[in-house]
């Protein structure tokens, strides 16, 4: 019999709605009967495409044992991450400080009442195994040393919550802005983890794009110690274009790979990567680096985003599983089967010159890379001939069931029973977790502007703008931004991450289009929504909730900590910056300044964890804008000026084809693209 999560909108929870457990999602009614019953709360959270999730779901949350003991003696609540990170962020971060290794699923637990978690971990098996105690066991300690240890209880919980809370105050420190130690200290830590993570062995290599934009953004300052900035940038590209992590029959780059040599990834597809790593690529194409290894990749994701993860009405889907079946009757789906390939399939599916040629342009052998198998990654960059192409839409063609040109669209499992039950041409293709979710959404158009201003594809424009029309026309019930989207359902209040990077992607729309002022118009209007909810008036900065949004939290935090997506912060402290140069309105700077001096003391104590603050102290320090003619943005826009924000103007002074303006100054006006140019590189250099 089903639980509560039957009823759900999350893929996530819908997965748990066969378990035993007597599974809540987080609500007040079940804070209050945990309460009421003295139970503390079992706190599961995780996400729909985690792997380690599937299998916690598999094993012990479907142990009958263990749903009786912990249904009769704690509340278990479900949380679905990518619905409230949040909650996430809080329980993760409490889970750091009781020295445990965070990740998901991220399981905790709290007091009733007041919601203060005193342990926790992340998968469990159900016996004992990989160094980990079995979940039944914890379960019992867990609420014996409730029962029994309240003074100790209780003292633990003042210290996390304290912690918690200091953590949540950070005292601005009188670092100085404009001072260059600050901001070279930053370009060069941030670029240095590039750099560490190039000479890691063994250990997973994940994108860090955030670190990546720093080490290319930073590159353009001639700092002796900066020399390798740029070739670390380019190299994180190359990796990520021909590595395995990259998906190169189908198109669009998998979340990391397991190894330190990027061959073997770990499956899953989350739209986020995907939108960052279209920039970032655009990026190092128009900074000079005309790899067709990038320019291919980006066309090949777009073409996959097109395929699989865009709704009728425009928008983009979450993310697909590292996992799928590989027949209807399988009970289990098995990892990245979807994606690779044994020698004796590619020895049946393929001419011996096929094969040669396919094996001269990948790793191929015949024990394969990953459990027998053949991961696809490239042994060198440059363009693929027309004959190599073809093999791999042959392959294309053996996975999906269709040839490329034929299949414009291939309709998502929405969940295991789809997969397992209709009629699939190929192979059975991992469940689509279809929800839409702002922030990403956001990403992924800030990505298609970038590429259609470097390339000036068509179909790169249009994607982004009818995604952006979509969170426009129907992300605002009630006259505010929502968060989610489910099948045409707008559903959660909107988070900071979702205004900033929303802001961002509207500004990124006019970067690359400036003759279509619509965009920084609504810029404007969602800026002005997330300043009143958001914004911290005693302490500066943006909360992750909206003031009127966060009565369920132990703390209101102010993300600044990168991750696999910039920080709420970084980003929004440099739309501030954009938008300042484009209206002319000195509040927005003046905000700016006030948000970066509210976070000094994590640009100066830790700034490895904040690379994205250090991009908007870029732009506070450097950004610039440039009035000039459309035909002159034409040129302007393709080039690498991280920087530089552009507005269209026909009343320029006579003879002159651009005028520069940089902090409360305008330069000469210039009669010359090449003056033009090296007012530019000037003005983006250490003075």
């Amino acid at each position: 019999m089903s639980n509560r999560l039957a009823a759900a909108q999350s893929l996530y929870l819908r997965k748990h709605a066969d378990n035993p457990i007597d599974w809540w999602y987080w609500c007040d009614e079940a804070l209050s009967t945990a309460k009421n019953e003295n139970k503390p709360i079992f706190l599961s959270i995780g996400y729909s495409s985690c792997h380690w999730c599937t299998v916690m779901e598999g094993e012990a949350f479907s142990d009958q044992a263990i749903a009786d003991y912990l249904n009769a003696n704690f509340l278990p609540i479900k949380v679905d991450r990518e619905e409230r990170p949040d909650l996430d962020s809080i329980y993760m971060q409490a889970v750091q400080m009781m020295g445990l290794q965070g990740g998901w699923p991220l399981n905790i637990f709290l007091t009733p009442g007041d919601l203060v978690p005193f342990y926790g971990g992340t998968y469990f098996p159900v016996e004992p195994r990989y160094g980990r105690p079995g979940f039944l066991q914890v379960l019992q300690s867990i609420r014996r040393f409730y029962d029994t240890e309240t003074e100790k209880l209780n003292s633990f919980k003042q210290e996390i919550l304290g912690t918690l809370e200091r953590s949540a105050i950070l005292p601005p420190t009188d670092t100085q802005l404009l001072n260059n130690e600050l901001f070279y200290q930053g370009i060069t830590t941030n670029t240095e983890i590039i750099k560490v993570s190039f000479q890691s062995i063994n250990r997973p290599c994940f994108p860090m794009i955030p670190y990546a934009n720093v080490a290319l953004q930073g590159s353009r300052f001639a700092w002796e110690t900066n020399e390798d900035g740029k070739a670390l940038a380019y190299q994180r590209g190359e990796d990520l274009a021909l590595g395995g992590i990259y998906d190169h029959v189908g198109g669009g780059f998998h979340r990391y790979t397991v190894d330190s040599t990027w061959t073997v990834p770990h499956f899953e597809k989350m739209l986020y990567d995907n939108g960052q790593i279209v920039e970032y690529l655009a990026n190092l194409w128009s900074q000079g680096h005309t790899e067709p290894a990038f320019k291919r990749a980006i066309a090949h994701t777009v073409e996959w985003l097109q395929r699989e993860m865009t709704a009728p009405q425009g928008y983009f889907y979450a993310a697909q599983d590292a996992d799928n079946f590989t027949t209807p009757e399988e009970k289990e789906p098995e990892e990245g089967a979807f994606y690779v390939w044994s020698y004796q399939q590619l020895q049946e599916s393929l001419t011996s010159k096929e094969l040669d040629l396919l094996g001269e342009a990948f790793t191929i052998t015949l024990e394969g890379n990953f459990e027998e198998k053949n991961v696809l990654q490239r042994r060198q960059k440059g363009e693929f001939s027309e004959g190599l192409e073809k093999i791999l839409n042959k392959l294309f063609m053996l996975r999906y069931g269709s040839p490329k040109e034929a299949l414009a669209t291939f309709p998502p499992a929405k969940n295991n029973e789809e997969a397992k039950t209709k009629s699939w041409p190929g192979r059975i293709p991992p469940v689509t977790d279809t929800k839409m979710i702002v922030a990403w959404n956001s990403l992924m158009i800030s990505g298609l502007a970038r590429a259609y201003g470097v390339f000036g594809e068509r179909l790169y424009w249009e994607l982004a703008v009818k995604a952006t029309e979509f969170i426009l026309n129907e992300q605002w019930p009630e006259k505010r931004l929502h968060r989610i989207n489910y099948d045409g359902q707008p559903s959660v209040l909107a988070q900071s991450e979702d205004y900033a990077l929303f802001i961002k992607a509207l500004l990124d729309l006019q970067t690359a289009n400036p003759g279509q002022t619509q965009w920084l118009e609504k810029a404007i209007v969602v800026q002005q929504e997330f300043d009143e909810f958001f914004w911290s008036l005693d302490r500066g900065g943006y909360f992750n909730n909206a003031s009127d949004n966060s009565e369920d939290l132990l703390v209101r935090e102010r993300s600044y900590i990168d991750n696999a997506t910039p920080s709420a912060n970084g980003a929004a402290l440099s739309n501030l910056v954009r938008l300042a140069r484009l209206t002319d309105n000195l509040d927005y700077l003046n905000r700016a300044e006030q948000g970066l001096k509210a976070f000094s003391s994590v640009l100066s104590q830790s700034p490895k964890a904040c690379p994205s603050l250090f991009l908007a102290l870029d732009w506070y320090r450097f950004g610039n804008s440039v009035r000039t003619k459309p035909e002159i943005l034409q040129q302007l826009i393709p080039q690498y000026l991280p920087t530089t924000v552009y507005c269209i103007d026909h009343n320029l002074p006579n003879n002159s084809i651009g005028l520069l303006c940089q902090g409360l100054a305008c330069l000469e006006p210039a009669q010359t693209l090449e003056k033009l140019l090296d007012q530019l590189q000037e003005a983006n250099s250490l003075s």
